[in-house]
């Protein structure tokens, strides 16, 4: 929370957070409630602020559609949420069945549906990979200004889903070709709304503790989706990490000493075509980052407020403070 409260005070203009059970590796060793933490932060500061959330196992559409609306009807146009199919590592405590990924992006196609028709009003009932009985959200905003729902996409096959119901998509960084082919992909099938990049940093006053700390935060996220989506414990994530030396975590995670480098490199992947850029430092130490990305990064991104998004509700980890340009 201080740091968050830190980054609006330095000059970032929005944050997002992830919505996780489990750390990503044991030396991570933390993973609050998201959604508790984004009350707090929505009321302790000024800024706009999303969420990715999977529905449909962990959590049930019903109860996902009354955190959204809840959130949207205190912070107006302040809150979004981009919606993804989730990961073995969050859901399995449940003790269902982990479906296969084509069963989890029509469970996700059921829940969207679900929670946009309850942000509307309806009382919804509901027989299909979700079940719904007679649920209707009682406190929420206007339908006009209700909290958009995003997609949070890797893959060029999902972004290109995603183009035919999200409001906005938000992917993480890759090299430029891979992140043209997910945009494209999204734009081609019709993706309205804003294109979001996440971009994993690590910055420190040398280039040897921007690798350690790179290493030993995130090496067990530099693998595929395939692979990160279907791995269930921390201990498994520990394992498979042991395999990644440090300058494995170089690309995965944007690392540098240099700030006016970093910059190229952010501003390279931006161009792309992506409106807003998110900066997540992978460090557990946040705060001499806000500081070095207030004085010699957010400058040389034109940094602006972000312009209030509008779902279209009706017409059919541990969280880190992140930054936001609009185009």
């Amino acid at each position: 929370m201080r740091d968050v409260v830190r980054a609006q005070e330095v000059g970032f203009s929005a944050a997002m957070c992830s919505d996780h059970l489990t750390p990503w590796s044991s030396d991570q060793g933390q993973s609050g409630m998201a959604w508790t933490w984004l009350g707090a932060a929505l009321a302790s500061t000024d800024l706009s602020f999303g969420v990715v959330h999977a529905p449909g196992q962990r959590y049930h559409p019903a109860v996902s559609a009354q955190m959204v609306a809840t959130l949207g009807e205190m912070f107006p146009q302040r809150f979004w949420a981009a919606l993804g199919t989730g990961q073995l590592m969050n859901e399995h405590v449940t003790g269902e069945r982990w479906p296969e990924k084509a069963d989890r992006d029509a469970r996700l196609a059921e829940s969207v549906d679900v929670m946009r028709r309850l942000l509307a009003g309806e009382e919804v009932t509901h027989h299909g990979r979700v079940v719904v009985d007679r649920a209707k959200v009682w406190s929420r905003p206007p339908v006009e200004a209700a909290p958009p729902l995003l997609a949070a996409a890797i893959t060029p096959r999902t972004a290109a889903w995603a183009g035919t119901w999200a409001d906005g998509l938000i992917t993480v960084n890759s090299s430029v070709e891979e992140l043209r082919a997910v945009l494209g992909a999204y734009r081609d099938a019709g993706g309205r709304g804003p294109a979001c990049l996440q971009v994993h940093v690590s910055w420190a006053p040398t280039r040897e503790e921007a690798l350690a700390t790179a290493h030993h935060q995130w090496r067990t996220n530099v693998f595929g989706s395939h692979v990160l989506a279907d791995v269930a414990t921390v201990e498994q994530f520990d394992d498979i990490g042991r395999q990644v030396t440090p300058p494995g975590v170089d690309g995965p995670v944007v690392v540098e000493s240099d700030l006016g480098r970093m910059v190229e490199r952010l501003v390279e992947m931006r161009d792309v075509g992506f409106d807003r850029l998110y900066l997540h430092h992978v460090g557990q130490d946040q705060e001499a980052w806000l500081d070095a990305a207030g004085t010699s990064v957010l400058p040389q991104l034109d940094v602006t407020a972000p312009e209030p998004l509008v779902g279209t509700t009706g017409a059919g980890t541990t969280a880190t403070a992140l930054a936001e340009r609009t185009r």
